[in-house]
């Protein structure tokens, strides 16, 4: 079995004041840049008027890196300041993650100024906070790595399809146009298994990118 690793169950948020200034934490799954990045945007575009809106996140760095074992898996992390003193809020924001052994998330904490300085201690302490708050009421979990696959086929094999994916429980969104797409989430240790009855049960038909 892959290893398992440690990461949030769901979005959340956490929210309080230090000395007039609000802090906002946010914390969502992400399993590629991409998907970190975009809920960063998400946060963003929410509140477009804060003072700052700090991001950090861990996440496997390719497409092929998300099919590893986590001993194996390269994380790419990021963080940045927006403004803040520099080291003050970026970094604390991601150490929180690294030191909970925490992957595959992202996280960011808007701040809107109160009026009085909090120095370099004070808001690494609060951004560090607002982390830890957000990650706490997400919760945390342990996680296999998932391979995602696209499938392809014709409305005769669509129920053969959809009654596979769901007898094996994985993840998967239908979308029925001209012909039927599945965009499915599975463990990468049943991947391969899951390859192999798709193709024997429409005879090769289904297109599995």
């Amino acid at each position: 079995m892959t290893d398992a690793y440690r990461t949030v169950a769901d979005r959340a948020e956490a929210s309080f004041e230090v000395q007039g200034s609000e802090f906002i934490g946010y914390v969502a799954p992400a399993d590629t840049v991409a998907e970190a990045e975009a809920f960063i945007d998400e946060i963003e575009e929410l509140h477009p008027d804060a003072t700052h809106n700090v991001p950090a996140y861990r996440v496997p760095a390719g497409e092929a890196s998300s099919k590893r074992a986590p001993g194996d898996v390269m994380l790419r992390e990021y963080q940045s300041d927006d403004g803040e003193p520099t080291g003050s809020s970026g970094k604390p924001a991601l150490n929180v993650l690294v030191q909970q052994d925490i992957r595959n998330v992202a996280v960011v904490v808007t701040r809107y100024y109160g009026g009085t300085n909090l120095g370099v201690g004070g808001l690494a302490r609060a951004y560090s906070r607002a982390v830890k708050e957000a990650v706490e009421a997400a919760g945390v979990v342990e996680e296999v790595p998932h391979e995602r696959l696209e499938l392809v086929t014709e409305y005769d094999d669509s129920g053969t399809v959809r009654g596979i994916l769901e007898s094996t429980g994985v993840e998967f969104e239908a979308a029925y146009e001209s012909d039927v797409r599945f965009a499915v989430r599975v463990p990468v240790d049943d991947a391969d298994e899951l390859r192999d009855r798709l193709r024997s049960a429409t005879s090769g038909r289904v297109k599995i990118e």
